[in-house]
């Protein structure tokens, strides 16, 4: 099973499309450690297991994911929470995670074009690890169903013999997901190792600290 979330920027050119897996056997495990993180956070950053944990806004300080005002204002905090997520991912011998990326000049409608052309790169990429493994997979991403229609005529160009990734990608909102959740951190995470921007320099070398370890490929794969 594949979580995946995206991340990246028209403004910065960069398009990104992670994910954290894991085998259905491995499924409930891998839950269980997020699961124990929620509560551990709400034991000390009274932080909800309800809460959602979105990476963009949590980390930039937005919202009040805490019923403790001092670590909605905390800056030290939030990085604190978003590195023991990463920690927790990583540190789960049932999951991994990986991404595929490209950097465009395009911009507006053009850009919409390479970011699609991203996930298609994706689907291809995941489709030939599932054939080579002789396995089979799905696709969940965060999202209500509403998403372009080039999502779906990725997954529906594979040969309809040889492919290994079944179905059209399932969305789910993030809200309800914990595992999309998970997949957020990791998009976000690789997007900043990726762009390096002056203002996140704090997360520069989170990727490598906390991601590259479990990353099926090793690193990010441009597409």
């Amino acid at each position: 099973m594949f979580y995946i979330d995206d991340s990246g920027a028209e403004d910065t050119g960069w398009a990104v499309f992670a994910w954290i897996e894991c085998t259905f056997p491995n499924w409930s495990n891998g839950l269980r450690a997020w699961l124990d993180l929620r509560k551990s956070l709400y034991a000390q950053y009274q932080i909800p297991p309800s809460a959602e944990l979105h990476a963009t806004q949590f980390i930039n300080g937005r919202g009040k994911p805490s019923q403790n005002p001092g670590v909605n204002i905390s800056k030290r905090a939030r990085q604190e929470v978003a590195e023991r997520a990463l920690a927790t991912i990583c540190a789960c011998a049932e999951l991994h995670v990986g991404a595929v990326y490209r950097q465009t000049p395009a911009r507006k409608k053009a850009y919409a074009v390479e970011r699609d052309a991203t996930y298609v790169g994706l689907v291809d990429h995941l489709d030939t690890r599932l054939g080579v493994a002789g396995e089979n997979g799905m696709i969940i991403m965060d999202g209500n169903g509403t998403a372009s229609g080039a999502y779906y005529a990725a997954h529906r160009g594979l040969k309809l013999s040889s492919r290994n990734l079944i179905e059209d990608p399932l969305f789910v909102p993030a809200h309800r997901s914990a595992w999309v959740q998970m997949a957020d951190f990791v998009a976000w995470t690789t997007y900043q190792c990726l762009q390096r921007h002056p203002g996140k320099r704090f997360t520069w070398d989170w990727y490598d600290r906390y991601l590259r370890a479990c990353d099926v490929n090793g690193g990010p794969v441009e597409v």
